[in-house]
């Protein structure tokens, strides 16, 4: 068993490398202006990469949440206390912070400022209640796959399991991205809005992916988790 400490350190690290890898793509992606630049797919890669490599790193110590939609999905199904969310939510957010305080220092700024730090925003003319179903359906899928490698004890996977999570992270990242900038993660929004001072359209990345690790939650409890 790892304590607290430990369990809050590796959400703090797994959240911190989501934003840092994530948002830095999308920083890079403008900073090399065409010139063989990452583009939608690598900006997927680059956020799925690092869900499936904190998930096999660090899963077996904090359960590898790294959002605050997966451990929304544990506590509505009362796996997870409410003191317990509260902890796993600061350090999340933390982390987040963190990472895009340290992306805002190294890179330059031309390149982070244009795109606000890859702070997650909506497509011109998208309807909000339209993000905030993209983000809810996405972050739905992201969960299901969070709970299949960390949760359920039946599911195979093993050390492999952070894969299922980073090609759900992945494929949401190539719908979402061009429409809501895919956070799928209040963390993820939270950290480069914070940085950048960028906080247009929040409500969206609270809303969405918080409802679709709720509704993910109860999903899998009362489908697959729960004996018949």
């Amino acid at each position: 068993m790892y304590s607290t400490p430990q369990k809050l350190s590796a959400e703090f690290i797994g959240t911190f490398a989501l934003v840092f890898f994530g948002a830095g793509a999308i920083c890079m992606d403008h900073f090399l202006h065409g010139a063989g630049n990452p583009g939608l797919l690598g900006i997927a890669l680059a956020a799925g990469l690092s869900y499936a490599l904190m998930v096999s790193t660090l899963g077996h110590v904090s359960g590898g949440h790294f959002n605050p939609a997966v451990t929304t999905g544990l506590w509505v199904i009362k796996r997870f206390n409410t003191g317990d969310t509260i902890l796993y939510w600061l350090a999340q957010l933390a982390g987040a912070a963190a990472a895009a305080f340290l992306l805002k220092s190294l890179v330059p700024e031309d390149a982070w400022r244009a795109v606000a730090l890859g702070t997650p925003d909506l497509a011109r003319d998208l309807p909000k209640w339209n993000a905030i179903l993209i983000e809810t359906i996405t972050t739905f899928f992201l969960v299901l796959a969070a709970f299949a490698a960390t949760v359920d004890e039946k599911a195979a996977g093993g050390k492999i399991a952070g894969l299922g999570v980073g090609l759900a992270a992945t494929v949401g990242t190539l719908v979402a991205w061009p429409l809501t900038g895919a956070a799928l993660n209040p963390a993820r929004f939270f950290g480069p809005a914070l940085a950048a001072g960028h906080w247009a359209n929040q409500g969206v990345y609270w809303l969405g992916p918080l409802a679709g690790g709720f509704a993910a939650g109860l999903v899998y409890d009362s489908l697959f988790l729960k004996k018949t």
